[in-house]
């Protein structure tokens, strides 16, 4: 008896602290819990986020390029399934698969809940969901989700970028600004409660024209194709402003399949690559060399197929020409891309003040259009160069350049002499149609003076002449500028360059007495009878200018021009207000529709570009929350 009642406290404390413990337990738990469900941070002032609509991607006039839309993940449950055979054999016309693969896939599935399909679109979705409604599929099921299309699929891909399966930019656009696009809801249950504050992701402009981009890729596919080359770029900008109109980079993908693409199709090219210019290049060793005065327009060099030169070690120093040009100053240099008048024209000059000029014009650093990898080319130390390299630079060899950095170095050629960094972003809008931000150019610097540049735009007109090696680029009735270049790639085996490998290029600038456009296009290891930039590259130079001049409304001799003040007021007839009634959509532009889009309590399908002609359910419809309104635009 003493026993049990000496043991007896001793059980009881351990119940006792044992129920404590349980307690405290679920205390923390139902905390935790009441923490995650209820979207508290533990600051209690500190207001939770929450994603929603992720903003669109347009083009400089509104065009849509990259947009949200309402998915669905496709979900089968097992043990509803009636007849497996008659299941897969439907779903696989629905969902375009293989009946086989959806056989096995669920006959092998490791539980009783699978993925069928993730992301299926719209169009898709109604089709399941009118077979449920009708009593079949049973077991299938729609998870909602939010998802990304591409309405222009592989125009511009490189520069869009994509989302992963988060809806989160992994390259491009998509990526650089990613904090912009995406939506946050913001809700603070001390401060306010129950008051959320809904923010639809920002709007990104691009400086890019669709149309534009159009033309440059459909041309630039034909060049790859013809000369079956391993990459064509294709790039036009606005000198004054900088902006990017196009930029094409073949080959490239599809971002609405960007799973089924590899990195070397989603590289961004003109912003990414660093190669060899050739004999583009002079334009530039050439204006840097008149503008120090190292030499004048009246400076003349003797081109008997070759420059040589002995250093003062004993070495000899060789450089071919294409051809003896004799007797040539700057302007033969440019007409008849003479390698060695340009690199008898760079002994007139030290090493240090060239690699100075150069470095002025932006070779060998970023330009700063904030595209992400974007190279900074290769210009190398003054003390790293060898007694060639001052010669080969000035003929556009030993230098690494991408397309971005000679485009912006054309700038200043264009625009006598005042170089402006390109860009690719115009603005960033709200979803409410106020600006967030406006990207304006980089401030403008000065890296020749006006006479220089001008100079130089006269040779280059010479280049389109019977006797210059663009020819082929002449437009008639409008004058061009142009550089044509042929450039030997390094051999990575041998470290010597290549007999059979070569960059074929071409640069126009126009029109030629006060340029508000510059096209240049960049052949990669082009195949085939010929591979010289003034056979292959200027013809599509020529082909893109008779397009823009038009597009754009460039003058020329036979385009003649109407004066006006350029400034047109059209009436913005505003969103349609939402009631019991479909209200009337017939007017109203892809872009005053763009809000409508991000709306969940509303289901709507756009097909066509430009104004809304026809509409489905007709305005005074009804309005219920499963009405789906389909619009045509014209």
């Amino acid at each position: 008896m003493r026993d049990d009642q000496s043991h007896f406290p001793v059980r009881n404390r351990f119940v006792f602290f044992m129920s404590l413990f349980f307690l405290l337990a679920m205390a923390v738990l139902c905390r935790y819990a009441y923490l995650m469900l209820g979207n508290f941070d533990q600051g209690r002032n500190t207001p939770v986020t929450r994603y929603t609509g992720r903003g669109p991607i347009l083009d400089r006039n509104g065009h849509i390029l990259a947009m949200e839309t309402r998915m669905g993940n496709i979900t089968l449950w097992k043990p509803e399934i009636q007849n497996l055979e008659e299941l897969s054999r439907e779903l696989a016309t629905i969902l375009e698969m293989n009946q086989g693969d959806i056989l096995e896939r669920i006959r092998s599935a490791p539980s009783d809940f699978m993925y069928l399909k993730r992301q299926a679109n719209e169009s898709t979705l109604r089709i399941l969901e009118a077979a449920r409604a009708e009593g079949r599929l049973r077991g299938i099921n729609i998870e909602p989700v939010v998802g990304r299309i591409y309405p222009e699929g592989n125009l511009a891909s490189q520069i869009i970028g994509f989302v992963g399966d988060d809806n989160n930019g992994l390259e491009g656009i998509e990526y650089t600004y990613d904090a912009e696009l995406t939506a946050k809801t913001e809700n603070n249950p001390v401060r306010n409660p129950g008051n959320m504050k809904n923010r639809n992701g920002n709007q990104i402009y691009l400086t890019i024209d669709t149309n534009i981009q159009h033309i440059l890729e459909k041309i630039a596919m034909d060049i790859l194709v013809t000369n079956k080359a391993e990459s064509v770029m294709f790039m036009a900008m606005d000198p004054r402003t900088g902006e990017i109109l196009g930029s094409a980079s073949l080959p490239n993908f599809d971002p609405n399949n960007f799973k089924n693409s590899d990195e070397y199709n989603r590289r961004d090219r003109p912003a990414l690559s660093s190669y060899e210019p050739g004999s583009v290049f002079k334009v530039f060793s050439l204006a840097a060399l008149i503008d120090i005065q190292a030499i004048s327009n009246n400076s003349t060099f003797i081109c008997d197929g070759r420059y040589e030169r002995v250093t003062n070690l004993g070495e000899r120093i060789t450089i071919n020409c294409l051809g003896a040009h004799g007797e040539v100053g700057p302007r033969e240099i440019i007409i008849y891309s003479c390698n060695a008048g340009a690199a008898y024209a760079s002994d007139r000059l030290g090493a240090a003040p060239f690699h100075t000029l150069l470095r002025d014009f932006g070779f060998g650093s970023r330009t700063g259009t904030g595209i992400p990898g974007e190279t900074s080319g290769l210009l190398r130390p003054v003390e790293r160069w060898s007694e060639r390299s001052k010669p080969s630079i000035a003929m556009g060899q030993e230098i690494g350049v991408s397309a971005l950095q000679v485009i912006q170095a054309a700038s200043a050629i264009a625009n006598d002499g005042i170089m402006v960094t390109p860009r690719i972003v115009s603005q960033i809008v709200s979803t409410d149609g106020k600006n967030v931000k406006t990207f304006e150019a980089i401030q403008p610097q000065r890296v020749l003076k006006a006479e220089t540049a001008r100079a130089i735009r006269r040779y280059m007109m010479d280049v389109t002449s019977n006797i210059g090696t663009g020819w082929r680029a002449n437009v008639e009735d409008l004058s061009l500028a142009v550089k044509t270049g042929t450039a030997q790639i390094i051999d990575q085996n041998t470290k010597t360059y290549s007999s059979t490998d070569f960059i074929a290029s071409c640069i126009a600038l126009l029109p030629a007495e006060s340029p508000s456009l510059v096209l240049y296009l960049v052949i990669i290891k082009p195949q085939g009878m010929s591979y010289l930039g003034g056979r292959i590259a200027a013809p599509p130079i020529r082909e893109a200018a008779e397009s823009l001049i038009n597009y754009l409304g460039i003058p020329r001799g036979r385009n003649p021009q109407i004066t006006h003040s350029g400034s047109l007021t059209i009436p913005s007839l505003g969103e349609p207000i939402l009631t019991d009634t479909v209200p009337n959509f017939t007017g109203l532009s892809k872009r005053e529709l763009l809000p409508l889009l991000l709306r969940d309590d509303l289901k709507i399908n756009i097909f066509g570009e430009g104004w809304v002609r026809r509409q489905t359910p007709p305005p005074g419809t009804a309005f219920t929350p499963d009405v789906v309104i389909t619009l045509e635009l014209e």
